[in-house]
């Protein structure tokens, strides 16, 4: 059953502190309940670290007995070690040795029994004290341990590293927008210039330029330039230009296609002994072939739509060999003739596949006339899939003095229609300096407007010996 609880025995009151009587249960000054003081707690012994109270009974360890204090002799220190111990198997360590006892296994004499040499110690000789819980018998550590030789099999197999990532493009206008993949700056949508906006390139005694110009956004001129050597030893050079036709589709890749075709194609036929005039119409019909077989990938059916034509271009060549000149062409592109001696005439050695050629052959134009028209450059004559029917035009002339060839698309002669302008605006030296003669010549359309993308190949007649290298 509940019990009440019992009074607390007090001497003063806990809130006024009035001296109050034993029995009383409330302050008689302040009226402080004196029931509701609670019991002090019983007092507990404070125990030692050993974990008992002073004065009982161990707690299982036999200390050992202090010796007898003598007059001058300090009290006995006890230490840990002076304690039986176990190693980290559980095991217990062996017991202490007599005093001037050899350890288990040592004999007198042996190294360690100089006077003041520890019981106990490891193979160094630093003193261990007794019990202190470490082993001396684990073996020596090795100075170096062995390495695993390698697995042969990766270093024959090594794992495929992912290549570099190419450094991101910067525009060459802001210098700070990156450039995607359709070559548009990404901060300021400034068009890049591309491989094709200016190409330049020599072969012996030949050089050809061409310029994207300074209206069009991309370049759909082509050429090839060579040289090579006949039969019978005799140096040949040869210069192919091709005109993309712009309102078809790639006109690039067809001007591309149909230059490299007929490039190839001479080069082969020539050294076999093909007659130039012959390897001419040869590598015209390669170069339609070429093109034709554009209107049939699938990259042109993808582009196409019903108001375009197939991939289509304009080609016109020249061959230098054995003291003949030869040309070939398809569409509006020319072969100028101009000789060394300036007073001796210059001639155009082709004749425009245009409906203002046709005017002026019909007899319905003058030349001026028709030209001023706004269909001159209509062509009626070109490479393409869909062109009418495919009328290679060859020539061969036989001049009889030196001189240069100016193979050139409509970019450059519509800046120096005439032979005689032509032959104002080629620089001396350029039978010499052809690549020189070919960068003067796409410099004189870019200054009068480069509306057109503009292709010249200049090439020295006669051909020079093989091994003739032009300054």
């Amino acid at each position: 059953m509940s019990q009440m609880p019992q009074q607390a025995a007090l001497s003063k009151c806990p809130s006024c502190a009035e001296p109050v009587e034993s029995g009383d249960r409330f302050c008689g000054a302040c009226g402080y309940d004196l029931s509701v003081v609670p019991v002090p707690p019983q007092d507990h012994p404070t125990l030692t670290m050993t974990g008992s109270a002073p004065g009982s009974p161990g707690d299982g360890v036999d200390w050992p007995a202090p010796e007898p204090a003598g007059p001058g002799t300090p009290p006995a220190v006890h230490l840990p070690a002076d304690l039986p111990g176990t190693d980290s198997g559980g095991s217990p360590l062996p017991a202490d040795a007599p005093a001037g006892a050899a350890p288990h296994g040592h004999e007198p004499g042996a190294p360690g029994d100089e006077p003041g040499a520890a019981a106990h110690g490891d193979e160094t000789g630093v003193p261990q004290p007794a019990g202190s819980g470490v082993r001396f018998d684990r073996p020596a550590e090795p100075d170096e341990y062995p390495l695993q030789a390698p697995d042969p099999r990766v270093a024959e197999h090594p794992e495929p590293t992912a290549p570099p990532e190419e450094p991101a493009q910067v525009c060459v206008a802001c210098r700070a927008g990156r450039v995607d993949s359709d070559g548009y700056c990404e901060n300021c949508g400034h068009a890049q210039p591309r491989e094709r906006d200016h190409l330049e390139r020599e072969s012996g005694p030949v050089a050809a330029v061409s310029d994207r110009g300074l209206r069009h956004h991309r370049n759909e001129d082509a050429f090839a330039v060579g040289h090579t050597t006949l039969a019978d030893g005799t140096p040949a050079v040869l210069a192919i230009v091709c005109d993309g036709v712009s309102s078809a589709t790639r006109p690039d890749d067809a001007s591309s296609a149909a230059s490299q075709a007929a490039g190839d194609t001479l080069l082969a036929a020539l050294p076999r002994g093909t007659h130039p005039q012959t390897a001419m119409h040869e590598a015209i019909v390669a170069a339609a072939q070429a093109v034709n077989a554009l209107a049939e990938e699938p990259a042109t059916a993808r582009e196409h739509a019903p108001h375009q034509n197939a991939p289509a271009c304009t080609i016109v060549g020249a061959v230098v060999a054995a003291g003949l000149l030869v040309v070939g062409w398809v569409g509006d592109s020319r072969v100028y003739w101009v000789p060394d001696d300036r007073g001796a005439p210059a001639a155009r050695l082709t004749e425009d596949d245009s409906w203002a050629a046709q005017m002026v052959a019909a007899g319905l134009m003058s030349e001026a006339e028709a030209y001023a028209d706004e269909r001159a450059h209509a062509i009626t004559g070109w490479l393409g899939a869909d062109a009418y029917e495919l009328e290679p035009h060859t020539a061969s002339f036989k001049p009889d003095r030196p001189g240069v060839v100016v193979v050139c698309t409509d970019g450059l002669w519509n800046y120096a229609e005439t032979a005689e302008e032509m032959c104002e605006v080629v620089p001396p030296d350029a039978a010499t300096r052809p690549l020189h003669g070919a960068r003067v010549l796409v410099g004189h359309a870019l200054d009068g407007g480069g509306h057109d993308n503009v292709t010249v190949a200049v090439v020295p007649f006669p051909a020079p010996p093989q091994g003739a290298v032009s300054a």
